[in-house]
């Protein structure tokens, strides 16, 4: 891990010195926002064998994975893990609130920003524009449309669908016909006259750039894409959703994959620094046998504070602070 020059601590709450901030040291690797910080948080994700199993079985059967665990299990770095092995492309995530509804991961129609568009061409020209008569310009898909509509043969699109119990009652039941047909429609684009049923329309990320052509208004799937659902099982979900998916629980991890977790995150040898060691150790044992509900990233937390020589903590209170039960109001 690269290492600066820390003062400690950064923020004293009294003298000013805006000078303090500079010897900031580097953010976690897991705190990291940008497109390698994406891509290394499928190349160091440790997958069991049975792990292993069910996204192999979801990739020959064209069926989604519903993946449930405590939170910081790791459930939605699986879809990281499969679009970096298969060079699939970026994730496509949508992640889901009370509000989202099936028309939000499927398209958007920005009517306003057409009729703005539209006022702004007539007051300038007296007229509408070309380019106002092509509503697909208007239309963005969503994370689910734009997984649903990758070309390639056998190079599906990976869709992280993430905590989908935290929807409305509605959205899984909503998701059925989607998984099973592979299709859905663009109303507006489906009501133009025969000789405009070719429309372009925009996909869900920016950062592509890219406008895909849709045949009277309906999306279809060539490759049906790798989905990832994450829960935290804060709902049951209807037999009908569930038949149609791949269910994968995700345990606790072990203290050996625990160990392995830790050195692969912080590219440390087969043999752990004491202090490093002593801190699994104190994990396990509080979440073990304390019965504490801690989630792994709780202890990387923790060891980075070790490795930055971070020393206005004592270990006692790194112990209580970073390590502090999920479910402990106080």
């Amino acid at each position: 891990m690269e290492k600066t020059e820390t003062t400690w601590p950064i923020f004293q709450g009294r003298d000013p010195n805006p000078e303090r901030i500079k010897t900031l040291p580097p953010a976690p690797p897991w705190r990291r926002f940008n497109r390698d910080a994406r891509r290394e948080r499928g190349t160091k994700y440790i997958l069991t064998g049975s792990e292993v199993e069910m996204v192999n079985a979801a990739l020959y059967l064209r069926r989604p994975i519903l993946v449930t665990g405590k939170p910081g299990a790791g459930k939605s770095s699986l879809a990281y893990a499969v679009a970096e092995e298969l060079d699939l492309g970026d994730v496509l995530v949508w992640p889901i609130t009370t509000r989202s509804t099936l028309e939000d991961g499927l398209y958007h129609y920005d009517a306003i920003a057409r009729l703005q568009d539209a006022s702004l061409a007539r007051s300038k020209e007296g007229s509408e524009g070309e380019e106002l008569q092509d509503v697909g310009r208007y239309i963005r898909l969503g994370p689910l449309g734009t997984a649903l509509l990758a070309r390639e043969a056998k190079r599906p699109r990976v869709l992280l669908i993430d905590e989908i119990d935290k929807s409305d009652i509605d959205l899984p039941n909503d998701l059925l016909h989607i998984f099973e047909e592979g299709e859905f429609e663009i109303p507006i684009l489906s009501r133009l006259p025969d000789e405009e049923r070719f429309r372009r329309v925009n996909v869900f990320q920016h950062r592509e750039k890219e406008r895909v052509e849709v045949e009277r208004g309906r999306v279809r799937v060539t490759e049906f894409p790798f989905v990832v659902m994450t829960s935290n099982g804060e709902r049951e979900f209807p037999p009908a959703f569930l038949r149609r998916c791949l269910r994968l629980d995700l345990k606790p991890p072990s203290p050996e994959m625990l160990t392995k977790i830790v050195r692969q995150r912080f590219e440390l040898g087969d043999r752990l620094p004491t202090e490093i060691q002593s801190l699994i150790d104190t994990f396990i044992d509080l979440r073990d046998n304390e019965g504490r509900e801690l989630a792994t990233d709780q202890l990387l937390n923790a060891i980075y504070m070790v490795m930055e020589d971070v020393n206005i903590l004592d270990r006692q209170v790194l112990r209580e602070v970073l390590l502090k039960s999920l479910t402990e109001i106080q």
